[in-house]
């Protein structure tokens, strides 16, 4: 998913599609330095990509919300239709927070009726997120620096942080025996792989 997805950029609407139909999302991150894998933006900075990310699924939201909101204001408004009353204003709310650049999710509701209208709305960045930051060997156990500046951005949204090195669960993927894979993951001070935790 690259700048500009939400305007049809990459493989743009077709991979924003493929989210809408998911349960989840895991949201891997480069948070290691290496000379040899070189960067689309050039350098390492996972809370730039972050946000890059989120801001092309909060634009396609802004894009579905205010596209409902056509349909259900009238009939709020002049028609008194209650349904369409607690639909209007769970779109509204979105629509406040996507404004702010801010996710679906760090928006909540009260009533059974709100919840319902907002899930109706299959809104890209309401859905559960994993962030799991890809860090180097060395930092498979304890996180760096890097990670530090993730912890720090999402620590208002309702979501996940994983510490993997995908270098070290490759590695352990090769080993034969649960022993082999044991002493591994004690050499680098890990208790389990990232994979099962």
């Amino acid at each position: 998913l690259v700048k500009g997805a939400s305007k049809g950029e990459g493989l743009g609407n077709q991979f924003l599609g493929n989210i809408r139909e998911c349960d989840a999302i895991i949201h891997v991150l480069r948070c290691f330095d290496n000379g040899n894998i070189v960067h689309v933006d050039g350098s390492v900075n996972p809370v730039r990509d972050k946000e890059i990310i989120d801001t092309e699924l909060q634009l396609k939201d802004l894009e579905t919300v205010e596209n409902r909101i056509k349909k259900v204001e009238k009939l709020a408004n002049v028609g008194g239709d209650k349904q369409a009353k607690i639909e209007y204003g769970v779109l509204k709310a979105y629509k406040d927070a996507l404004e702010q650049g801010k996710s679906g999710r760090t928006v909540t509701f009260e009533s059974d009726e709100e919840v319902a209208a907002a899930k109706n709305l299959f809104l890209l960045t309401t859905k559960p997120v994993l962030y799991v930051c890809n860090v180097d060997d060395a930092s498979a156990s304890t996180g760096n620096a890097y990670v530090e500046t993730v912890r720090e951005a999402i620590k208002d949204e309702d979501a996940e942080l994983l510490i993997i090195s995908a270098q070290t669960e490759s590695d352990i993927a090769e080993l034969e025996t649960f022993e082999e894979k044991q002493m591994f993951l004690e050499d680098l001070g890990l208790k389990e792989s990232g994979c099962n935790r």
